[in-house]
């Protein structure tokens, strides 16, 4: 299927680093591709980036860090706050918030900044060519590297299948959460994987049983035995014994994701844009990231 390649107008200065902000031991990181002036360049206006990310990232941040001032989770990372609160019921909202931080930051950071792209091809247009030419960009998938792209072809048959994938998957999403591409850590296949509201594919944080859309499943087990069954399993206890690992948990490797939450696309593309975001989405990837962490030799770090 042929589309139209994406066009961005000339950027009048280089973009600047986002500001840090900062409250105990918890932070919202820098991206350095991005800058709260210039938005994310053919995905989020200003206005649209400093909702996803500036104003989104700052409350998770500060609501973990006053949900953990004086623990031991204070002095670690979001990813290994929501491993290691993932088996306890009791610390849901700290898991909640550390999992929002960190699945959000890893959406972002899976972009790249198609000015960039563009100013990097104007520079390099031979001189004496006309000012007034239009400087277009390629379609993303023309940015897959060859082996990524080889790999992704070989579990998906061809990359508009992939996109495809991702599309009608997020669109089927009726409540918030993240589509992600993932790889299974014990053989080469690539696959598409769900998590609603603040789930989490790390196989440690399989525990929250977040795979499932709640706004569809049914109630008919609402009673306290099968929450007290619920609470037991998902801290690891089954039968009076304590089980290490992750009833059904797959051991993967996450490569990208898109973000659903309505807070993200709403700005910009309205009530119904859900799938207009999805596409432009999909132009933005950075596909060089990916293909470090699907064939990087310290994945024991990813999981």
């Amino acid at each position: 299927m042929l589309r139209p390649r994406i066009r961005i107008p000339r950027a009048g200065a280089l973009l600047r680093r986002t500001t840090l902000f900062t409250r105990s031991q918890h932070s919202v990181p820098i991206l350095d591709q991005f800058h709260y002036n210039d938005g994310v360049p053919g995905l989020l206006s200003p206005a649209g980036f400093s909702t996803a990310w500036t104003e989104y990232m700052k409350h998770v941040v500060n609501k973990l860090n006053m949900m953990t001032a004086g623990t031991d989770y204070e002095q670690q990372t979001p990813l290994t706050i929501l491993k290691n609160a993932a088996r306890d019921p009791s610390q849901a909202a700290v898991f909640n918030y550390a999992s929002m931080s960190h699945n959000n930051h890893f959406f972002f950071n899976q972009m790249v900044n198609l000015r960039n792209l563009y100013e990097q091809k104007a520079q390099a247009r031979p001189s004496g060519a006309q000012g007034e030419e239009e400087i277009q960009l390629e379609a993303s998938e023309t940015r897959i590297p060859p082996k990524l792209k080889q790999e992704l072809e070989r579990n998906f048959s061809s990359i508009e299948t992939l996109r495809r994938e991702f599309l009608t998957t997020a669109l089927g999403m009726f409540g918030p959460g993240f589509v992600w591409l993932v790889r299974n850590a014990n053989m080469q296949d690539l696959r598409i994987l769900t998590t609603y509201l603040a789930g989490s594919p790390y196989t440690a944080a399989h525990w929250r049983r977040q795979g499932v859309d709640f706004n569809t499943m049914s109630a008919d087990r609402g009673t306290v035995n099968a929450f007290l069954e619920r609470s037991q399993t998902g801290a690891g206890y089954s039968g009076g014994r304590f089980n290490p690992q992750a009833p059904g948990g797959t051991d993967v490797i996450p490569l990208l994701c898109v973000n659903t939450w309505e807070h993200v696309w709403l700005t910009d593309y309205g009530i119904a844009g859900k799938g207009d975001y999805i596409q432009q989405w999909w132009e933005t990837i950075d596909w060089d990231k990916v293909e470090s962490l699907a064939f990087s030799e310290q994945q024991d770090n990813l999981r």
